[in-house]
């Protein structure tokens, strides 16, 4: 199986990888392929294709056939991806933090637009809780309300 190349976007803009096959379980360090990929960092082949497809991930290079291998850090890249996820973060705003990491602004830029977006996902969040909050007492009132028709239902009211 031949490689087919291409040029790495970011720092090493213009210089060509390597040609080496990857390995099915790749050590530390090594390219690897979609599915292995995929099952490290728990989730599926077609999400991996989707984060590359959208520009949250880069494919290392392709094989002929199309078989894709990912760089070493793609791993830590969908596992901050899956972690910002997790905190509400969309896919819209994993984005816009990817393309000021990815403009070379310092990681302090990319750190003080994140902090502003877990402080508004905090701040909603925090709505959200009082709002549930409101949501139980009614509940409870409700219930009591009903508890006591059905006692006096009982006694015969």
């Amino acid at each position: 199986m031949q490689a087919v190349s291409r040029p790495r976007r970011g720092r090493a803009a213009g210089k060509l990888l390597h040609n080496a096959a990857p390995k099915a379980t790749a050590p530390r360090g090594a390219l690897q392929p979609i599915g292995a990929l995929a099952r490290q960092a728990g989730v599926s082949t077609r999400t991996v294709r989707y984060y590359e497809e959208i520009g949250l991930l880069r494919t290392a290079r392709r094989y002929a056939g199309g078989r894709r291998v990912f760089e070493p850090d793609a791993l830590e890249r969908l596992r901050f991806i899956g972690r910002l996820k997790r905190l509400g973060v969309s896919l819209d705003e994993i984005a816009e933090l990817h393309e000021i990491f990815a403009l070379q602004r310092p990681t302090r830029a990319m750190l003080h637009v994140l902090d502003d977006k877990l402080a508004e996902h905090l701040g909603a969040l925090e709505e959200q809780l009082r709002e549930l909050g409101r949501l139980r007492e009614d509940l409870r009132a409700y219930q009591s309300h009903i508890r006591r028709r059905l006692s006096g239902l009982a006694s015969g009211s």
